[in-house]
């Protein structure tokens, strides 16, 4: 009985070990003890032919305050609220303008200053290995501290 529960261990620990990794993921750090979010984002082409995005909802005291857009390739997006359907990038309500970080062939990076939230949000690409992935450096921060 104490082989075949260790076989089981075994299997799904192999299983565990070469299972391919998500076409999409964000690795969260902080370097800097104001930042709201930091962190690699990577988007990646997956099965379906299309780059990957993720969706992150800041909250105050519980209540959505606005939408953070990373991806899909190139595209970035800030919302004022939150929304229960996905939000078009070239929206008029996007707050980042251009909404598509300009490539220079793998180098890109932009600055956002958003007033209206009080906001810093600057992308850089961060290279990487592998070709079907963009893979970008982000450190949004507050513009100015919040007062006590």
């Amino acid at each position: 009985m104490a082989m075949q529960r260790l076989g089981v261990a075994c299997l799904i620990a192999l299983g565990l070990a070469i299972a391919t990794p998500a076409w999409s993921q964000f690795t969260s750090f902080s370097s800097h003890s104001n930042s709201i979010l930091e962190g690699n984002w990577q988007s990646c082409v997956g099965e379906n032919g299309e780059y990957a995005e993720r969706v992150f909802t800041h909250k105050v005291e519980g209540e959505p305050v606005y939408e953070v857009h990373l991806g899909p390739e190139n595209e970035f997006a800030i919302f004022k609220g939150t929304s229960t359907t996905h939000r078009p990038h070239d929206s008029p309500d996007n707050l980042l303008k251009p909404y598509q970080v300009p490539m220079r062939g793998q180098d890109a990076r932009y600055h956002w200053s958003i007033p209206s939230l009080n906001l810093s949000f600057d992308v850089a690409a961060a290279g990487g290995s592998r070709r079907e992935c963009l893979s970008w450096y982000i450190v949004l921060t507050p513009l100015k501290p919040a007062s006590r």
